[in-house]
């Protein structure tokens, strides 16, 4: 078997996983049986919960950035469009803002139109410019609306957010533990159900066309190809799985807020795909993983130091972040599971 055939193998295996995973979840949903976990491993479960909303980001980030070369520095932005729209419409009688009472599923689907709506205005506007540009639109449109939803109270809730979002995961499993093991469940079978649907999409055809956009724009160009619709579908197929992501996010915690859609967000989904290595789909998964890893297994030692303060500690923390992203650059370009040869990263 060929190594194009077994990647595609693969990715018809994640998605086939994927929707048993989704099938396992929703029989575990409506089932009384549950033996719940030793309390100190909840906050595996709510790290984890975290991971998997932002590996919907990271995987539509890598086929615009790895496969198809697109620097987006905004996919909070999209994060933040499907949070505040699934919330805006779903909530009931919030404290502040708007909160139409609608059905969660109406609220869940308009959170992806707005996104992929956000991602077709930007795409149309600066996908034929430079990719420096696109970097520093996408950044700025990120900073916008973080800016925008934290200052119209009478509409977003200001910085106070947007509550009495509905919770239909909780709805079904309860508060506590079940419902974290439940939301689990279904956050990494709809991760794992994405990652298999754009791991196959970029090892078919249109993948293949997508890696030479990358390589060189003007040669697919004169190969025939329409260089700018690819771009400009690939822009939006990433805007719609992070808004997807953050309609999840709202519908876990039933509440939004300008500080769960951050710049942070993008730092992290970033590193995690330079560290795991772009382009490589599992690879930057596992980028993620060990960045979030990092800052679980470190957010306690600052009560072994008691001469450092929390805000030094947290510092120090960020300080460590980026001297592993510079030694990953540094040495190792391409990143820990990276193609040297199909990022064309000299040796």
């Amino acid at each position: 078997m060929s190594r194009l055939d077994s990647l595609g193998s693969f990715g018809i295996d994640a998605t086939r996983a994927g929707i048993v995973m989704v099938v396992v979840a929703v029989a575990f949903l409506l089932s009384p049986l549950f033996v719940s976990p030793p309390g100190f491993t909840l906050i595996f479960f709510e790290v984890g919960i975290v991971f998997l909303a932002y590996v919907l980001i990271l995987v539509g980030v890598n086929l615009q950035f790895g496969h198809a070369g697109l620097v987006n520095f905004g996919p909070v932005a999209f994060f933040a469009v499907g949070g505040y729209t699934a919330a805006m419409l779903t909530a009931q009688g919030p404290f502040e803002g708007i909160g139409l009472g609608l059905p969660w599923p109406v609220g869940l689907v308009a959170a992806v139109v707005a996104a992929m709506a956000l991602g077709a205005v930007l795409g149309a506007s600066t996908l034929r410019l430079r990719d420096d540009f696109l970097a520093i639109v996408t950044l700025a449109v990120a900073e916008i609306i973080h800016g925008l939803v934290g200052t119209f109270q009478s509409i977003t809730g200001g910085s106070l957010g947007l509550g009495n979002v509905p919770r239909p995961i909780a709805t079904l499993a309860g508060e506590g533990p079940r419902n974290l093991f439940a939301t689990v469940l279904l956050f990494g079978a709809l991760a794992l159900l994405a990652y298999g649907v754009f791991h196959r999409l970029a090892e078919s055809p249109y993948g293949r066309v997508l890696h030479a956009i990358r390589a060189d724009e003007q040669v697919t160009e004169t190969l025939g190809k329409n260089v700018f619709r690819y771009k400009f579908v690939v822009f939006i197929y990433g805007a719609a799985l992070a808004g997807f992501a953050g309609a999840m996010y709202a519908f876990y915690l039933g509440a939004v807020s300008p500080g769960f859609f951050t710049i942070n967000v993008t730092v992290l989904v970033w590193i995690g795909m330079l560290i795991g290595g772009a382009a490589s789909d599992r690879g930057v998964v596992g980028g993620l993983a060990i960045i979030m890893s990092f800052q679980l297994l470190t957010r306690f030692l600052n009560d072994q130091i008691p001469a450092v303060t929390a805000d030094q500690f947290a510092s120090v923390r960020l300080i460590l972040v980026g001297l592993l992203l510079v030694l990953i650059i540094r040495y190792r370009p391409e990143g820990i599971w990276g193609d040297p040869q199909e990022l064309g990263v000299d040796r």
